[in-house]
């Protein structure tokens, strides 16, 4: 198995002439290229929280598509990010990055200039399947461009940010929509994206060409029904109302399932004739991956659908402004920020995956604070507390993230990495998703479009969310079993 520790052989041997590695001192260059395309991906799945009910009010349309506007792009983020990363295996992950990044940076002018709700949600679609083209690249190009102990490190630095982009969204939102530049109201949220892609696109000649060893041919079939699947189970969590599931919703689930159940079957049987699977089945060797995979989508359900609930309550509560909403949010992406530089730097090298653990602790520590403030809070104030509790939350998420994707990724072989990095990242935006459908539609349906109710519903919502958290930490104890007390990153 793969040790990302120590020397190991070259990810991928090109069909076809590539560029060579890059030397050392442009080694971490090109590293900060990737880190921004992703985090820039990854921010834009949580950048409209805080903007959402402005854009609703500017737009129209009915209360569901507050939703939709964040799960139009983590949707379609989700459900082809194996596939982006199978295609970075095949014709090159440099070239698919920037395919990526080109149609995320005209995806972002069409939500800018969207007139109305649908075609907002429209776009946003586009965003997110231009940013599955991105983010599966990171890890294959890390692989290419460092050796030895530069992998850890290299590695390392993805699960921070992609932590803290997710939390920074909101605060960004905030900013831009308050700020209100040249006019632009609520479009700056997407109109920043063009600048880092441009500056994006121009960098990738820092970065060499790669591919995996047995470029795989494509699997249009596992991927339909990969997406037909999943989108028949998340779509009716995301529609459902204050009235409950209904039988169309239920019959929508029941053929989800059995969808990714034929998906499975047909993945089984592409492997055993011979042929390039969407999923690689050595991913499966041990429960190790599957519970990682479960973990991630556990605990990005809990980050991502609580900093919904929390900026939903500011707005519709005590009726903040996009702003204070904003910055009331700050104090979690500082608490990750801080927690995962100093996780990274001192804990995780010393503590390896049990550091996972005391983290979720501290997080679920900042959940309940935060359930008793919102039960403490009376309708229409603003609650002062949650700025500590929150803190607290970020700094427990921070702790948990870094040596979460470090144990992740630690035993994954060169030729899984497009499918491991794919597979990954699809999940958690796929929890993500869940999580804005699962605790938005609790706080909706708790709320009933009364502002009295609005601290009941966010009590309720984040009371979930640490309930979460402990089956969060049962997936992790499975993810770490049988791995001893080794620090992260090493492979059994």
């Amino acid at each position: 198995m793969t040790d990302l520790t120590t020397p190991s052989p070259p990810s991928s041997v090109p069909s076809a002439p590539s560029t060579a590695a890059p030397e050392h001192p442009r080694r971490w260059a090109a590293l900060a290229v990737l880190l921004t395309a992703e985090a820039m991906n990854l921010l834009d799945a949580t950048v409209v929280h805080v903007a959402a009910p402005v854009i609703h009010e500017r737009l129209g349309g009915p209360v569901g598509t507050v939703q939709w506007f964040s799960a139009a792009y983590t949707l379609p983020f989700a459900l082809l990010l194996i596939t982006g990363g199978r295609l970075g295996d095949a014709v090159g992950r440099r070239r698919v990055l920037r395919l990526g990044v080109a149609g995320f940076a005209l995806a972002s002018v069409l939500c800018a200039l969207a007139p109305s709700a649908g075609t907002l949600i429209a776009a946003r679609a586009v965003q997110g399947a231009a940013a599955a083209a991105v983010i599966p690249q990171t890890v294959g190009l890390i692989r290419a461009m460092f050796r030895g102990p530069e992998v850890g490190r290299a590695m390392g630095t993805i699960g921070p940010v992609m932590g803290l982009a997710a939390v920074c969204g909101p605060v960004l939102g905030g900013l831009l929509t308050h700020a209100d530049l040249l006019g632009t109201s609520w479009r700056a949220v997407f109109l920043i994206n063009v600048p880092p892609s441009v500056a994006v696109l121009l960098a990738t000649r820092l970065l060499p060409e790669d591919r995996a060893p047995r470029p795989p041919r494509p699997d249009v079939v596992g991927t339909v029904l990969a997406a037909l699947g999943t989108g028949l189970i998340v779509h009716p969590l995301i529609e459902a109302d204050a009235a409950g599931p209904t039988v169309r919703s239920w019959a929508s689930l029941a053929a989800g399932l059995a969808v990714l159940t034929l998906f499975v079957v047909q993945q089984r049987h592409r492997s055993r004739a011979g042929r390039s699977p969407l999923v690689e089945p050595g991913l499966f060797r041990d429960r190790s991956f599957p519970a990682a995979l479960l973990t991630s989508a556990l605990f990005f359900s809990v980050t991502t659908g609580l900093m919904m609930v929390a900026v939903l309550h500011l707005q519709l509560g005590p009726g903040t402004g996009t702003l204070t909403a904003g910055l009331t949010v700050l104090p979690w992406s500082a608490g990750l920020a801080a927690s995962s530089w100093f996780a990274g730097a001192r804990l995780v090298p010393r503590y390896g995956p049990r550091l996972m653990f005391a983290g979720l602790a501290v997080a679920a520590a900042g959940t309940l604070a935060a359930t008793a403030v919102y039960h403490l809070t009376a309708a229409g104030a603003y609650p002062w507390p949650l700025l500590g509790a929150f803190a607290v939350m970020g700094l427990g998420f921070g702790t948990f993230t870094v040596p979460y994707f470090s144990a992740a990724l630690a035993d994954v072989r060169p030729q899984e990495t497009g499918s491991a990095a794919g597979l990954l990242n699809s999940v958690q935006q796929l929890g993500g998703t869940l999580g804005v459908a699962l605790l938005g539609t609790l706080f909706f349906h708790t709320r009933h479009d009364s502002p009295s109710a609005t601290p009941a519903a966010a009590r309720l919502a984040f009371a979930t969310g640490a309930g979460l958290i402990a089956v969060t930490a049962v997936a992790a104890f499975a993810m770490t079993a049988g791995r001893g007390r080794a620090p992260a990153g090493r492979g059994r």
